[in-house]
């Protein structure tokens, strides 16, 4: 199965209360297709590139398998460029530099061999660049979109426009409560489902994730670790595990749903282990397997 990705690819500089990483390789499509890359062998990216992405940069994604033609370079501009500090919990965290770059002119073209991907992950985007991305996918089997604050203050018309168009939507808790206009998360959920979305993830950071669809509501736990480093793209990971996971299954049911949350949470852990893309980069098949068993363990009780 094909999955195609379209977001933002980006250097950033991050500082965390454990250490700094500059000029390292980051963006919503960059995680999500390192993530999704250890579940199926078709991965297909849209997205735009300054002068500054080098040949190393495009390197770590093909060793990946990932497909980059629909990456856009643009010679005389800089890549988006995202600095930030992180505080002592970890949870919140200040934006110290924003630089567009050739990001602020991106208008996303799906090259013809991608038109008939299966999947469709649309990472953090202008919900208008999303629609225009969904207008040239001819059948997809399943789309799975994400969105921030920004997006919901400022092309709310455009995002339920979007929304309409989605199966499966993936936010924060804090974005599902702006979103809906309601603190509870529980109404939230309903009200937000009714846009469009059968399927709605809420990650709720460190307290895990929650999954409402039509049968009901599962409840996920964050993996307990000791040592975090950085949480930068932490929820992107999680989506491309998620979407990883459900581009392999022959029936996309609610069991397999509960397991992609599990298979994206286990991924999401291993991305705070180190900076950047450092660790999601380097994984075995087997460790994923592992923590994706101790997950399940987490909350399993036997009769």
């Amino acid at each position: 199965m094909s999955i195609l990705i379209v977001g933002s690819l980006a250097f950033d500089d991050i500082e965390t209360p454990f250490g700094h990483s500059d000029n390292t390789l980051g963006g919503s499509s960059t995680y999500i297709a390192l993530s999704a890359s250890y579940f199926t062998e078709t991965i297909l990216v849209v997205g735009v590139v300054g002068y500054d992405f080098e040949d190393e940069h495009f390197s770590l994604l093909h060793s990946r398998n990932i497909d980059t033609k629909g990456i856009q370079k643009i010679e005389y501009g800089k890549t988006f460029r995202w600095a930030g500090r992180y505080h002592y919990d970890m949870n919140t965290r200040d934006t110290l530099d924003t630089q567009l770059n050739v990001f602020a002119d991106f208008d996303p073209v799906v090259p013809h061999q991608y038109q008939n991907a299966e999947f469709v992950c649309l990472g953090n985007i202008d919900p208008v660049l999303q629609l225009k991305v969904l207008d040239q996918i001819k059948t997809p089997k399943l789309v799975i979109c994400d969105t921030m604050n920004f997006w919901i203050e400022g092309k709310l018309e455009a995002l339920k426009k979007t929304l309409e168009r989605v199966d499966i939507f993936i936010i924060n808790d804090g974005e599902a409560r702006l979103l809906s206009g309601d603190p509870n998360l529980v109404k939230s959920a309903r009200i937000i489902r009714q846009m469009g979305p059968k399927t709605l993830i809420i990650k709720k950071g460190e307290h895990g994730a929650l999954l409402f669809t039509d049968n009901g509501i599962f409840a996920a736990p964050a993996f307990p670790l000791e040592n975090i480093f950085d949480p930068t793209g932490a929820g992107d990971t999680f989506a491309g595990g998620f979407i990883g996971h459900l581009s392999r299954c022959e029936t996309i049911n609610d069991i397999e749903l509960r397991r992609a949350v599990l298979y994206g949470s286990t991924m999401a852990s291993f991305c705070v282990e180190k900076f950047g893309t450092e660790k999601i980069a380097s994984l075995e098949l087997l460790e994923i397997e592992d923590r994706f068993q101790s997950f399940r363990e987490l909350s399993r009780i036997d009769e």
